[in-house]
């Protein structure tokens, strides 16, 4: 058993480690941490596990990197950016493994960091060495890593559709536009205004437009994947749902089709890309014949849907996907992680 600990376990993000943690067969959660719930137990704070004997008597603590270090293996950050970071650096000098949900690792940038979120990286000696924790992608270096960068939400729903296709050339790296819907549970555990029920419900609207922070390492990480600069449109907007995000993306094909002969040859490398990329993927479902993504197949699990189509209208391809913002978005990526740097079953505590 790999001893592990959450920090900011509290939130939404860190309920669902935790949720995914008490149960996995190869890890056995030492210690949670949260500032307001010191004190309480995991069933206090979370009465939907008081069955698991654990959450019985694991009680919540204030945070201290250099204990937490002493007493787990890996660590997982579910804190507000600025704020892990902060941890992150004695948690490593202690020796453990870091897996980070926060936006503080995922760019190789210091300045792009300091473009998109408004202030000086508090560890910038440490983005070399950190490794993007998308496992569909980058597998192999996830296997050494001791600092791991969960993807964003957002990110996740438009990189693992995309990325298969600008490697293989497929698609134009110009002019991709994404829209993106999703559940106000995106926005963390926190009492503001703007996500007050009154205020979500039957309510759908866009925010963070036209510079998202989530901009920053999906531009870094299709940049990669194409060998070029890509720059993309991408417009969030927040539906009034729990939990699910629904991905459109509009592509420009870097094959031009005009007959039906051309979109069929067109079709058939789209489908083999992907089959390609993705046939022996656990968490990504190809969808097939006249299915599309729905977010009520994918809430409260890892698996991220996609489908394309091709309009012979306006020349581009379109491509969407469904997520639960919260597992393949965030905790769920972040164990499926865990389970390749442990070298354990990419599936362990996840189905």
């Amino acid at each position: 058993m790999t001893k592990v600990a959450i920090v900011g376990a509290s939130g939404y993000s860190g309920e669902e480690l935790v949720r995914l943690l008490l149960n996995h067969p190869h890890a056995e959660l030492v210690a949670v941490t949260s500032r307001q719930q010191a004190g309480q137990t995991v069933a206090q704070v979370f009465p939907k596990f008081a069955s698991h004997p654990r959450a019985r008597t694991l009680r919540f603590v204030e945070p201290n990197a250099e204990l937490l270090a002493r007493q787990a293996e890996v660590v997982f950050l579910a804190l507000p950016h600025g704020v892990a970071a902060e941890f992150a650096v004695p948690l490593l000098n202690g020796g453990a493994r870091v897996i980070d949900l926060s936006a503080d690792f995922r760019l190789k940038s210091a300045a792009i960091y300091k473009e998109f979120y408004a202030h000086d990286h508090p560890a910038p000696e440490l983005l070399a060495k950190s490794v993007y924790g998308l496992p569909e992608v980058h597998r192999a270096a996830i296997k050494g890593a001791q600092l791991i960068a969960s993807p964003g939400c957002y990110p996740t729903s438009i990189l693992l559709p995309t990325f298969p296709l600008l490697r293989a050339g497929l698609i134009k790296p110009q002019g991709i536009i994404a829209d993106s819907m999703s559940g106000v549970s995106g926005a963390g555990r926190k009492a503001e205004l703007d996500y007050l029920f009154v205020e979500c419900n039957e309510s759908v609207r866009p925010y963070g437009v036209p510079k998202h922070r989530h901009l920053s390492e999906i531009e870094e990480q299709l940049t990669l994947a194409a060998g070029t600069a890509v720059t993309i449109q991408f417009t969030p907007h927040l539906i009034p749902v729990n939990r699910g995000i629904l991905t459109t993306l509009y592509l420009a094909p870097a094959k031009h089709f005009a007959t039906a002969d051309e979109a069929a040859a067109l079709g058939a490398q789209i489908a083999v890309c992907y089959q390609a990329a993705y046939a022996n993927e656990p968490f990504v479902r190809v969808l097939e014949g006249k299915a599309l993504p729905d977010t009520k197949n994918v809430v409260g699990t890892n698996v991220l849907e996609l489908a394309w189509r091709l309009d012979p209208r306006t020349g581009r391809l379109l491509v969407m996907s469904a997520e639960d913002n919260i597992v393949k978005g965030a905790s769920g990526q972040a164990v499926q992680s865990f389970n390749v740097m442990c070298g354990f079953a990419e599936t362990a505590g996840l189905f």
